[in-house]
């Protein structure tokens, strides 16, 4: 039990906020892509999916990033870097869980397999773009955002215009909360040479979380008026811009454990948009 649990914590089990905020995204596309019917075996497929890519990405980045978590004091205990658990046993359970990823592909149609691949190399890349690429969130947010076509293109067929909105919509989300979270690292990241988009945006940092944020909301509701949503969806929407001014206010202060806090609960608003769309198809269906 003891080297299960070594693990667990490797693939971030027992830390679960980053896998809600890939989830929720992709549930957004189920329901938007099914107009609130998604088929069980898919949604039940995707959800695995985000569960397993999500385990898979923080397993790789630790491996990338052994050599520099030792220096920071939020990574310093991560399994890896104590020495727990070997590069070897880290790499092959990576090599397991993308293994099960993939056989979750037979179930997806060609095009949604496609863009998963392409989604499974940006999230292995993504540690590497720390080293050289100013903003490695975009690339995150990329990697991040894939499940929003990929639940178009499974569902529909293919992918329409208010998946691509909805996909930039996201990417935004993406770069508002980590770099929220690269600021409470930043310090550390300066020391060791690595970038993030807290760095390169400087003292504007906290502005560019806040206009990251505005844009993505903006985004949803370009999604909910092309897809002429009613008012509970919208409400959701107004619940999740409310939600989001209380979240990023404390940003200013820059103090490390509200920059990490604005982070963790990002992915609250993920959950009141999809509330809001899963209470808006099921009023549409009562009605009728």
């Amino acid at each position: 039990m003891p080297r299960f649990s070594l693990y667990l914590r490797l693939a971030r089990f027992d830390r679960p906020v980053g896998t809600l905020l890939l989830l929720w995204p992709t549930l957004w596309a189920l329901w938007l892509s099914a107009q609130g019917n998604p088929e069980p075996a898919r949604l039940l497929v995707f959800v695995v999916g985000v569960v397993l890519m999500r385990a898979a990405g923080c397993v790789v980045n630790d491996i990338a990033d052994r050599r520099f978590d030792r220096h920071v004091k939020r990574t310093a205990q991560r399994v890896l870097t104590t020495g727990e658990l070997s590069v070897r046993q880290a790499a092959v359970f990576a090599a397991v869980l993308f293994g099960l990823s993939a056989a979750l592909l037979f179930f997806l149609n060609s095009l949604a397999i496609a863009l998963a691949v392409l989604a499974a190399v940006l999230a292995a890349c993504y540690p590497l773009f720390k080293r050289f690429f100013p903003f490695p969130q975009l690339v995150l947010g990329l990697a991040f955002s894939f499940g929003i076509p990929m639940a178009y293109a499974d569902t529909l067929g293919f992918i329409p215009l208010t998946a691509w909105l909805l996909f930039v919509g996201n990417l935004l989300w993406v770069l508002a909360y980590d770099t929220a979270y690269a600021m409470v690292d930043r310090d550390d990241d300066l020391r060791l040479g690595l970038h993030s988009s807290a760095i390169a945006f400087g003292r504007y940092d906290a502005l560019a979380v806040i206009c990251s944020q505005t844009l993505f909301l903006l985004c949803i509701g370009g999604v909910f008026y092309a897809d002429s949503l009613g008012p509970i969806a919208w409400l959701g929407w107004c619940l999740a811009c409310i939600y989001s001014l209380v979240l990023v206010r404390p940003l200013g202060q820059r103090d490390r454990d509200r920059c990490f806090a604005v982070f963790a609960k990002s992915h609250r608003v993920g959950l009141i948009l999809w509330l809001g769309l899963l209470l808006h198809y099921e009023s549409s269906r009562a009605l009728f």
